[in-house]
């Protein structure tokens, strides 16, 4: 679908002149734009992301929020029983 003024209903009033100037500045369809997006920078940083997880946490995610669980967790076991 190519961006459209028409399929936007959250504009404010006036500012479809603005909006039609997208498609023209851009030249291409959205799904050009979110496949650009995914094949360059997003794959680039997705690719070195995880060659920094696996060198620091050997491949696990979200180590920090894992640990915090845990904390919390114990400290309701100790705190209850």
């Amino acid at each position: 679908m190519l961006y459209s003024p028409d399929h936007d209903h959250r504009r404010p009033e006036g500012a479809d002149d603005q909006a039609a100037k997208l498609p023209e500045k851009a030249g291409r369809w959205t799904f050009q734009i979110v496949e650009e997006y995914d094949d360059g920078y997003y794959a680039a940083f997705r690719e070195l992301e995880g060659e920094v997880r696996d060198r620091l946490t050997g491949g696990r995610r979200h180590v920090y929020e894992a640990e915090l669980k845990q904390r919390s967790q114990r400290a309701g076991r100790e705190a209850s029983g």
